[in-house]
């Protein structure tokens, strides 16, 4: 493989002292986003230093446990399970659910597919499964179809960016082991009609999972503040399952998510389990063998300690923001939303691409260090909007309003950038 650099780095000969290896911690991040400081609309969740140091407190202390057999760390075991219970509330899970705790909504999703693909493969002898999505559900669902042999079959959405149900039901056929809504799509940041494809997965007999890993905790407290919002989770009859990731909106630190079945048989095909080698029984839940208890510890212990009066405060302040950075844009000369946010997303794109090139403003902003995602089609930018914006959202509207202003008197032009990267 090509070396990017001149020399390998190699394992120093003697030990850094830890203020050698903090100072190095220093340099190697001086170009990171400033996330701390509210200047990420994308990647990075933050609800205030306190927040923060609760989370980081409790993964130090159970990160080098090992949740992959809690009967050694019975502990894990009993935080997997209260904090599964949680968030079933706000899932509007009904008593039969039943979850997992997964790294993120990578994996939750990665694990609905694996599920419904091998729940199929048993039960009905489908041999080339399929998926029927809009193509505004996440990228990651082509990653499960990669992995698991599943057929995607993507259907344009409608002229609202919401996926288009009657033409979902045209590609179902009797391989369709799964159908995919989201509340909210990423993209736009709008709600699916969940109803809608409810009613067609009952139908056809199909499971149904709904992506909720960007509007799961949010959209459980927007309700709460006056917020008309539409039927989106378990409480929709023909929801099969769910992912909502709690290092998102719930603020708990990176690698906490889960998936939730409507019921334990559902759930049983998501596991892995063989005894065919000579170190005895093997299971786990998810792609991962061996995984930390940190996260599991720091999600238990940000949602004690921010409790439900703290949630709807985190989302009234998000929402906040989000509001006042979508009336803007609805009311500027040279910017349009693609939509309206039905919760804490919004993107955005030029009137006139040819006069304003709109990832040329991104780098413009990213000059003044703010983070944020572009997206392409249409060439458009992302914003996601949690708490720490509330108080930085009036300096991100004059700096945008500078940028677009820089971009418009040079005519520069700026290129599409990557939501990953296989560096």
């Amino acid at each position: 493989m090509k070396q990017r650099r001149s020399e390998l780095h190699v394992i120093p000969a003697t030990g850094m002292s830890t203020q050698q290896i903090s100072s190095a911690f220093d340099d190697v991040s001086e170009n990171d986003v400033r996330w701390r400081d509210g200047k990420a609309f994308s990647l990075a969740y933050n609800a205030g230093p306190d927040v923060l140091q609760v989370a980081q407190d409790a993964y130090d202390r159970f990160g080098g446990t090992n949740a992959l057999n809690t009967a050694a760390f019975p502990s894990l075991r009993q935080m997997q399970s209260e904090v599964l219970d949680m968030v079933g509330v706000w899932l509007g899970s009904p008593t039969t659910a039943a979850g997992y705790f997964t790294s993120g909504g990578t994996e939750s999703i990665l694990m609905a597919v694996k599920a419904a693909r091998d729940q199929f493969l048993t039960e009905d002898a489908v041999t080339h499964p399929n998926i029927v999505l809009p193509t505004s559900a996440h990228a990651a669902f082509d990653k499960a179809a990669a992995y698991f042999g599943v057929e995607l079959r993507r259907v344009a959405v409608q002229s609202d960016w919401r996926a288009d149900a009657e033409a979902m039901a045209q590609h179902i056929d009797s391989n369709t082991v799964l159908i995919v809504g989201s509340s909210p799509q990423y993209p736009q940041g709008v709600i699916d009609d969940i109803p809608a494809l409810a009613n067609i997965a009952l139908h056809h007999g199909v499971n149904f999972h709904v992506d909720a890993c960007m509007g799961g905790v949010s959209l459980a407290y927007l309700s709460r503040l006056n917020q008309q919002v539409p039927p989106w989770n378990m409480a929709v009859h023909g929801v099969t399952s769910i992912s909502v990731d709690l290092h998102k909106f719930g603020y708990t630190s990176k690698g906490a998510s889960v998936i939730m079945y409507a019921n334990k048989r559902l759930r049983s095909f998501q596991g892995f389990f063989t005894d065919q080698w000579l170190g005895g029984v093997y299971a786990s839940s998810g792609m991962l063998g061996t995984k930390s208890g940190g996260p599991i510890a720091a999600a238990w212990a940000v949602m004690h300690y921010l409790g439900d009066d703290g949630y709807l405060r985190l989302t009234r302040s998000a929402r906040s923001a989000t509001v006042k950075l979508s009336q803007h844009i609805t009311y500027h000369p040279h910017l349009s939303l693609l939509a309206q946010p039905d919760a804490l997303l919004l993107s955005f794109i030029a009137n006139d691409p040819q006069r304003l090139n709109i990832y040329a403003v991104a780098d413009e902003m990213w000059k003044r260090g703010w983070y944020i995602d572009r997206q392409e089609p249409p060439q458009s930018l992302h914003c996601t909007i949690n708490a720490v914006h509330e108080s930085v959202i009036d300096a991100m509207i004059v700096d945008l309003d500078e940028c677009i202003a820089i971009v418009l008197d040079t005519g520069k032009t700026g290129d599409v950038g990557a939501y990953g990267t296989l560096s």
